[in-house]
């Protein structure tokens, strides 16, 4: 199956990455096809088609934003080991958050901590763990 062509200069909205009229890339923001890893649960039902549902966190503003870490190393050390992730595109990622009617994508947010963080048992208990005989 082949992918439909994109547009000569596709760019995400949400993070405001419209090319500048100067027709470069704006300053601090990641290129498009930037890998980042995503807080994120994928899902494989079982005869249907694989999906993904993504963690939002909280902001001071009140409403939740998503989220992407540039690195995974950066992931770990906000969210903790066991968080589950995906990775992802940063523009189609930041294009599907502002379909979903969501505010612009947080890149390498700080964590303060008090949130709750995933554990080993959290896994488990949402997915399932080893059988053991």
């Amino acid at each position: 199956m082949s992918q439909p062509a994109l547009p000569e200069r596709a760019a995400s909205r949400i993070l405001d990455v419209a090319l500048a009229e100067t027709d470069g890339a704006r300053d601090g923001v990641p290129p498009y096809s930037t890998p980042v890893f995503v807080p994120a649960h994928p899902r494989y039902p079982q005869g249907g088609p694989p999906t993904v549902d993504f963690e939002l966190m909280a902001h001071a503003g009140g409403t939740p934003v998503p989220v992407a870490f540039t690195t995974l190393e950066l992931l770990v050390a906000a969210l903790g080991d066991v968080q589950p992730w995906i990775a992802v595109s940063l523009g189609p990622y930041a294009e599907a958050m502002r379909e979903a009617g969501l505010p612009s994508v947080r890149l390498d947010p700080e964590v303060d901590g008090t949130g709750r963080g995933w554990r080993p048992q959290d896994l488990i208990n949402a997915y399932g763990g080893e059988e053991r005989a």
